[in-house]
């Protein structure tokens, strides 16, 4: 007897998503459910998922409540953090005529870079690229793609500012005279 779509994407987003299910098992039964992990991945409780599109790089953590909704495939990168409550939207719809407004649905995938972080509650709207090394302000709602390491926020999110591409930690050990011998940028 072979599952519906449905019923095992709702056996996904309730028992594997669940506070009670040991994160190993989580990730074994996530990865038998289609979705691509790089090592050390952390998937936290409470997730939504309404496919198995989505590919998430090494070192990367999904906290706790994030939503995909998956009409397009979804990419994250490796040693990101995406906070609690983010909501990665591929889809909306086209605006209708006035009988109803929601029109055909339309989708696009959603790709965020290595090492971003994507703050609690943020809002990624189908189609957009967050660029490598960005941060998303907690509540911002990206309508665009972004440029490499800036910190994005806001309602549209706009760049708010800048990001050095090098740690802060090597820039200090750089400037107290240590070469680049002992320092690897």
């Amino acid at each position: 007897m072979a599952i519906g779509e449905a019923a095992l994407r709702g056996l996904v987003n309730t028992i594997v998503a669940s506070h009670c299910m040991p994160p190993g098992i989580r990730h074994r039964l996530l990865r038998w459910y289609g979705v691509k992990m790089g090592p050390a991945v952390v998937v936290r409780p409470g997730f939504i998922l309404v496919n198995s599109d989505v590919t998430i790089g090494a070192g990367s953590v999904i906290d706790t409540g994030c939503c995909f909704d998956g009409w397009a495939p979804v990419s994250i990168g490796a040693n990101c953090d995406i906070g609690m409550d983010v909501m990665l939207f591929t889809s909306s719809h086209r605006i209708d005529g006035h009988a109803r407004r929601a029109g055909p649905r339309r989708s696009a995938p959603i790709n965020v870079g290595d090492r971003c972080f994507i703050g609690p509650r943020a809002t990624l709207l189908p189609g957009v690229s967050v660029a490598h090394g960005c941060i998303v302000a907690a509540g911002a709602v990206v309508v665009r793609d972004t440029l490499p390491d800036g910190l994005y926020g806001g309602v549209p999110a706009i760049r708010l500012r800048d990001l050095s591409p090098v740690p802060d930690d090597a820039r200090r050990l750089a400037a107290n005279g240590h070469g680049p011998s002992s320092v690897s940028f």
